[in-house]
């Protein structure tokens, strides 16, 4: 892009640092600003001129546009902060909270626009025509157009959370707008006066926007569910290593853009003996923080991969396990031995839906019908969720 060309070129090709990435930050919320207070200015004068509540609305909502991007700016430069003693894992999620503030004046715009709206329905007005509004709504839709696919190049360039909002958020701007100039048309062609109307559907789509940007923003601050393609990502590259036999159990928790801790539950075949394994372990670890920029942490669980009587009980927990929830999938399994007693070790994965009571209920049930078989066999068993998400 010519912008970035001028204002960015020293950083273009470059590898995205923390430094870079704040540059862009304050790039793109510049460019906000100063974009959508001159579409505020210009729609709200000529919204009280032609006597039209949508383009005023409109206009408002470009200015609480201006407001998030400076919004934006704060919430990067905060994010940008080192880790310091109080914060360890740094600030990037100050980012997270500054998309959140920017839902929360979407939302507070799209309230103020409805009641303006209802009030022209039940009160009425005058909407007069203009061939400047049109061109200046139809100027608009383009500028908004461009500042959507702006934003989301530089979210994707950065990995940005605020910035791929506010692509949305302008993204929807452009059918707000196309809104308001549809009420315009309509009164020209037809002599009707639907603006009231259409402020209202203008202030419903800002509030479903609002709610979709703070969802978006909600989720990894409550905390999500590990994406599919990152899961298969780091099991894979976990168990491309020699005496790895298995993973299981992985939690990846994100403190903001490349600052993510995980842990992993990983299955080394015994034999290796503790002293390799810890080797393994820590260039695994050390590997993982330099490719993905994930601080791992792992925890060892030593199996026998040639116990073919653990194999074969495995394999018949598992048929057993499919009777009673067919999409329940079975790990971590071991066996202890002594001369009188088989105990059995292993972890059930359910889906969401099995509630807590029906979790102990399925274990229950699965170490009665063990029992039932062989007396000798006892069971220590787990029944969890998946962090996996969909």
């Amino acid at each position: 892009m010519i912008l970035e060309r001028i204002f960015l070129h020293r950083y273009i090709g470059k590898k995205v640092t923390a430094q870079i990435r704040e540059k862009y930050g304050v790039f793109a919320s510049v460019v906000g600003v100063v974009c959508n207070v001159f579409l505020s200015v210009s729609k709200i004068i000529l919204g009280a001129l032609v006597g039209s509540v949508a383009i005023v609305a409109d206009g408002f909502n470009n200015l609480s546009d201006a407001s998030s991007a400076v919004v934006s700016l704060v919430g990067i430069k905060l994010s940008s902060k080192p880790a310091d003693k109080e914060h360890p894992f740094g600030h990037g999620r100050y980012e997270y909270i500054a998309a959140l503030v920017v839902a929360f004046l979407i939302l507070e715009v799209a309230i103020t626009c409805f009641k303006d709206g209802a009030r022209r329905i039940f009160e009425g007005g005058e909407l007069q025509f203009s061939w400047i509004s049109v061109i200046l709504l139809a100027a608009s839709m383009l500028l908004k157009l461009w500042l959507s696919f702006f934003y989301r190049r530089i979210g994707k360039k950065v990995d940005s959370q605020v910035c791929m909002a506010t692509s949305k958020d302008a993204m929807g701007d452009v059918f707000i707008t196309g809104a308001a100039l549809v009420s315009m048309i309509v009164f020209k062609l037809f002599d009707l006066d639907i603006d009231g109307w259409v402020g209202c559907g203008v202030s419903i789509m800002i509030f479903i926007a609002g709610i979709d940007v703070a969802k978006d923003t909600i989720e990894p601050l409550i905390g999500e569910a590990i994406p599919r393609e990152l899961y298969n990502l780091i099991t894979g590259k976990v168990e491309s290593y020699e005496g790895v036999v298995g993973s299981h159990d992985l939690l990846v928790h994100s403190y903001g853009h490349n600052k993510r801790m995980a842990s992993i539950h990983v299955e080394f075949n015994e034999s290796l003996g503790m002293n390799k394994i810890h080797e393994t372990v820590e260039r695994i670890e050390e590997d993982i923080l330099r490719e993905l920029e994930i601080c791992l942490v792992i925890h060892a669980d030593p199996v026998n991969p040639n116990d073919e009587e653990a194999a074969v009980l495995r394999k018949d927990m598992t048929k057993l396990l499919k009777e009673f929830e067919p999409e329940a999938t079975i790990h971590d399994f071991r066996i202890m031995r002594n001369e009188e007693r088989t105990l059995l070790v292993f972890d059930v994965v359910v889906p969401y839906s099995v509630s807590d009571l029906a979790k102990r209920e399925l274990a229950l049930e699965l170490e009665n019908t063990i029992k039932k078989q062989n007396r000798k066999i006892d069971c220590r068993i787990t029944v969890e969720n998946s962090f996996i998400s969909d």
